[in-house]
């Protein structure tokens, strides 16, 4: 009975969570590019590009969800290595953005310090 109900609704959670972190990067890709434009037209700078990292990494977040989630359903091992692989390369991603956003507010840090 409970195995019944995990395997009708997870597959409406897990594409929930894989639309949450679409819908995280779109919208965060047109605030980034939006942000661009109007810096370029105004001559402000901007951060644009730790905006865009910790928008990529939430996305993340929620894809990794997901994937976690289809862990649930896996039925043999060779389902198993991928999923474990995908997951693997979105852990990798994540990290990656977080030391490139810890770098990006090091760097402002100091710039702002040398300004100031």
């Amino acid at each position: 009975m409970l195995e019944y109900l995990i395997e009708l609704c997870l597959p409406t959670i897990i594409s929930g969570c894989e639309l949450m972190g679409i819908f995280v990067v779109a919208v965060t890709a047109l605030r980034a590019f939006w942000l661009y434009c109007e810096g370029m037209l105004l001559r402000r700078p901007r951060n644009i590009k730790f905006y865009l990292a910790d928008g990529l990494a939430t996305s993340l977040e929620f894809k990794m969800a997901a994937e976690i989630l289809k862990t649930v359903l896996v039925r043999d091992l060779n389902e198993l290595m991928v999923l474990g692989a995908v997951i693997l390369l979105r852990a990798l991603l994540s990290l990656l953005i977080h030391i490139e956003m810890k770098s990006e507010r090091h760097t402002n840090e100091n710039n702002e310090d040398k300004e100031g």
